[in-house]
């Protein structure tokens, strides 16, 4: 089978991950337990999420020439990600994550974009080729805004569909949210962007209706252990979570999108689609840190396997269906 092209336009950050039994207060210094210096940035985890379950993933993105860029750029070519569309920016420094992780696999982080911003529309423009060549675009906003909307605009005129990651949250017009297939948030990104406080499946799907009325083709809410609510014009779906023991709920939304991506661009149903990404999610809390905790697509499917699931229905490629719910 022939693996499915898909480009991401994101961010490749270095994260210093610190575990501490809680998170500090404001003013507060408590000690940690230990740290880390793991390859993330959101770009760079989806990318390696749909690299490890079957995809060719090309990214689109920016390092610094530090130290911090030659590792990440090296990780990911030990992934196999292609990174022929990745540059280095002369005296810059590479994105940087700080994030803690408290007893409970929580998290709380702070980016610092570094050579991420300096992705420009003029950048996308030149790499115009790899998103119209590509069965899929996933982005996130870990890059300027500017930059991720033309890279959206070139693959909706393309034909190609869009899946868009909104995060880290900001405003966004309702032009560019008339381009999205496929919109991924989380409670708190769907709260922000839609005007509605989302705390239950009810609310999830209030939520995913204001979003629709925003032109968006597919919204999918992830709810963390609680489920991901889809839904689309007339149609809305619940899938609940996998029960596991967290550890670290660092990647778990980039892996479910990189998974989700590659089961979509496999002919999958969005439902399907999901199911497996959910999975794959599950598993990365299992681990610590961001693309060490990734899953392999073998791995995805085992864990399927041994939670009694025909792993059958999932593994083989079907035709598009315009409806996302159609089995």
């Amino acid at each position: 089978m022939n693996k499915p092209r898909i480009t991401i336009v994101g961010s490749i950050n270095m994260d210093l991950v610190f575990s501490t039994s809680r998170m500090p207060a404001v003013g507060e210094t408590i000690s940690g337990q230990e740290f880390h210096q793991i390859p993330g940035g959101k770009g760079a985890n989806q990318a390696v999420a749909a690299v490890r379950q079957g995809a060719d993933v090309t990214l689109i993105g920016r390092v610094g020439d530090d130290h911090f860029g030659d590792h990440l750029l090296a990780c990911l070519i030990q992934d196999g990600v292609d990174i022929s569309h990745v540059a280095r920016q002369v005296n810059m420094a590479t994105g940087v994550a700080g994030i803690l992780v408290d007893g409970e696999g929580h998290n709380s982080i702070v980016i610092t974009p570094g050579a991420n911003q300096t992705l420009s529309v003029a950048d996308i423009d030149a790499d115009a080729a790899m998103i119209e060549s590509a069965e899929l675009l996933v982005c996130q906003l870990e890059t300027s805004l500017s930059a991720v909307t033309r890279a959206i605009e070139i693959a909706q005129q393309s034909g190609v569909p869009v899946i868009f990651n909104p995060s880290p949250m900001q405003p966004l017009s309702a032009e560019l949210l008339r381009m999205v297939d496929f919109l991924i948030v989380n409670e708190t990104e769907a709260s922000q962007l839609s005007g509605v406080k989302v705390q239950d499946r009810e609310s999830a799907e209030f939520a995913s209706v204001r979003l629709l009325e925003r032109g968006v083709g597919v919204v999918l809410l992830t709810m963390g252990a609680h489920g991901v609510f889809i839904a689309e014009q007339g149609a809305s779906k619940f899938i609940p979570a996998v029960a596991v023991e967290a550890v670290d709920t660092t990647a778990a939304g980039d892996t479910f999108t990189g998974a989700f991506a590659v089961g979509l661009a496999r002919g999958l149903s969005v439902v399907d689609a999901s199911v497996v990404a959910q999975y794959a999610a599950a598993l990365t809390v299992t681990k610590f840190g961001a693309q060490t905790s990734i899953p392999l697509r073998h791995e995805v499917h085992q864990f399927m396997t041994s939670r009694g699931v025909n792993i059958k229905q999932y593994a083989k490629a079907r035709h598009y269906e315009k409806n996302p719910f159609a089995q």
